[in-house]
């Protein structure tokens, strides 16, 4: 046992490292691709402070921590509610609560005036109304399972409706923004935009990784959870606070990004080896995804830039029918 234990934290410890190289080149990428090329060796210089790049400071590095925070937070959002229905499609975007977020962050863009923090609270208010409904219709079987997955496709379809039809109800302006917002994008993302977002989802990772033992312990199931002492509702509305928390913050701010948090907890988890969805590999997992999602946004039909939810639907939609006829072959 302690040898496989070995084993697997060696090869998560490889992966973390790995991952890691892989976000800061991505990084670099990042700041030094643009209209014009910017050599590494200015890039470095323009992080050091020994030169000047309003370009690379205040355009570029934005959106490169932008992708780099909002991966992690999708990736972490996601293993978050695959642990709980310990179901692979139990992520944000499947099961209704990216959708919520939206309908949220709608309402706030129509009916008030769209401010930073209206658009903040309203994805917020959403992604929780949006979970509780979940969390009722599915009382009799527990927060868990594939009949929470279904009740929550079922859910982001009825949800999603109802976004299409407040965007046709809106003023032609607005709903315009609407739509174009809704693709899910880092285009135009400056350090106004980031301060109270990355802040927000420190704390929601840093609450999460105290409760990281016992969210594994969970997973494990139920009685193994409660004879190590996990105390489950208290867990689970925990999980839930923090996957919603994570989501709606990213969809304040870039939009609704599909598919991210579906692929990055179960990628990292194949990686690492591991039994249940970990916390980190999904993290780091999220961020090198958004990164280079954002990056081929960029690439694609330039000088125009995607909006990144483009890409990693596109993206998403590969891997989701990859992993449908695994689980049909599964069963």
């Amino acid at each position: 046992m302690n040898v496989l234990r070995f084993h697997f934290e060696r090869r998560t410890a490889i992966l973390v490292v790995v991952l890691v190289a892989l976000m800061l080149g991505l990084g670099l990428l990042g700041l030094c691709y643009g209209a014009s090329w910017a050599p590494p060796g200015k890039v470095f210089a323009v992080l050091s402070g020994s030169e000047h790049s309003v370009v690379i400071r205040d355009w570029r590095l934005p959106r490169v921590l932008a992708g780099l925070v909002f991966g992690a937070a999708l990736g972490v959002a996601g293993a978050i509610f695959q642990n709980l229905t310990r179901n692979p499609m139990g992520s944000p975007d499947v099961i209704g609560l990216d959708a919520g977020a939206y309908t949220g962050a709608l309402v706030a863009l129509t009916v008030l005036s769209g401010t930073s923090a209206q658009l903040a609270v309203g994805s917020v208010t959403g992604g929780l109304v949006v979970a509780a409904a979940i969390y009722l219709l599915s009382l009799e079987t527990g927060f868990s399972g594939l009949r929470l997955v279904v009740i929550g496709i079922a859910i982001n379809a009825m949800v999603t409706a109802i976004n299409s039809w407040i965007v046709l109800r809106a003023d032609l302006e607005v709903a315009i923004a609407a739509v174009g917002w809704s693709a899910g994008s880092l285009n135009g993302v400056g350090w106004d935009d980031l301060g109270i977002p990355f802040t927000v989802i420190a704390v929601l990772l840093a609450l999460m990784t105290t409760r990281a033992h016992a969210m594994h312990q969970a997973s494990l199931g139920d009685p193994i959870a409660v004879t190590t002492g996990v105390g489950l509702d208290r867990l689970r509305l925990l999980m839930v606070l923090v996957g919603v928390g994570c989501t709606a913050t990213v969809t304040a701010v870039a939009g609704p990004i599909a598919f991210i948090a579906l692929a990055a907890p179960q990628i990292g988890r194949r990686l690492a080896g591991a039994a249940g969805v970990p916390l980190l590999p999904a993290a780091l997992t999220g961020a090198v995804l958004l990164q280079g999602a954002d990056l081929l946004a960029q690439m694609l039909l330039a000088p125009v830039a995607l909006p990144v939810g483009v890409v990693s639907t596109a993206i998403g939609g590969c891997y989701l029918i990859w992993l449908l006829t695994k689980e049909v072959r599964r069963a």
